[in-house]
């Protein structure tokens, strides 16, 4: 059996509370959870939710490393039955006691059409509610992706509401001072957080699906190296991308980019395309 940084974790909800009107954070437990590292910033775990009707997700072997091959071993599980995956950001990782945050980003208080399965998970969660976590167990992993260079003056976030709480995870482990301009996007002015840095931080809330990119170009950026981390919507972070390597000449090296989500399709027809491993 080849061993792997990721291992998977049986987890029960603790406790939820509405951060904003679209946000809920869960927190929870397990007794394994000591094992689980995080890298902080934008560290990824895939979350497996259960069925309606099921007290717990289907899972593979979650035998104690045991994990190198779990995409394969998820897929090969009947997709009626097997534990419904999402990727979401550890928001942070408590010790003493072991507890593991998410923030669930959903379509305002009430329940919504749009609301997807874990949307619908998050809002009906309550104590004791079992799901599935893959996550590290090695803090450096190859699950995150914001990695500033050494050389870094200045840093540049963009999210929308699936790419808050990487946001404010970054921004909680940036240096003082650190110059820093973000964009993020909202639905609802409501959704504004209080967002926690020593960074010299320049935070600019917009309420326009998609208007990153020309708030951007309008921007007057700071001089110096920069280090850009850009997130959202598949569409507007190529836009945003594009615009940074070849209008501002930003080094295609310093970008990073994901999309965390794509307009017009669901997770569950990426996956059926093997495009969300």
């Amino acid at each position: 059996m080849t061993d792997s940084p990721y291992h998977f974790f049986d987890v029960h909800v603790l406790r939820t509370e509405y951060v904003t009107p679209s946000m809920i954070r869960v927190t929870l437990g397990g007794d394994g959870l000591a094992r689980m590292a995080s890298a902080g910033r934008d560290q990824r775990i895939k979350v497996f939710l259960p069925h309606p009707g099921q007290d717990a997700p289907v899972m593979p072997d979650t035998t104690e490393g045991n994990a190198a091959n779990w995409y394969t071993d998820w897929l090969a599980l009947d997709p009626d039955v097997r534990g419904i995956m999402r990727t979401y950001t550890t928001r942070e990782l408590r010790r003493d006691p072991d507890e593991l945050v998410v923030d669930f980003a959903v379509h305002g208080p009430a329940p919504s059409p749009d609301d997807g399965p874990a949307t619908s998970w998050a809002r009906a969660a309550r104590p004791g509610a079992r799901i599935g976590v893959l996550a590290p167990v090695e803090e450096e992993n190859g699950a995150y992706d914001f990695r500033p260079p050494q050389d870094t003056d200045w840093v540049l976030l963009t999210a929308d509401e699936s790419a808050l709480p990487a946001v404010a995870a970054i921004l909680e482990t940036l240096p003082a001072g650190t110059p820093t301009r973000v964009w993020i996007e909202l639905h609802d002015p409501a959704d504004q957080q209080e967002l926690s840095t020593e960074a010299a931080a320049e935070i600019t809330w917009l309420t326009e699906q998609g208007g990153t990119p020309a708030a951007i170009r309008a921007a007057e950026l700071p001089p110096g190296t920069p280090y850009a981390w850009v997130t959202g919507e598949s569409a507007t972070v190529k836009t945003v991308r594009r615009h940074l390597v070849g209008d501002r000449g930003f080094d295609r090296k310093r970008v990073s980019f994901a999309g965390y989500w794509r307009r017009g399709t669901t997770t569950d027809e990426l996956i059926d395309r093997n495009e969300a491993a």
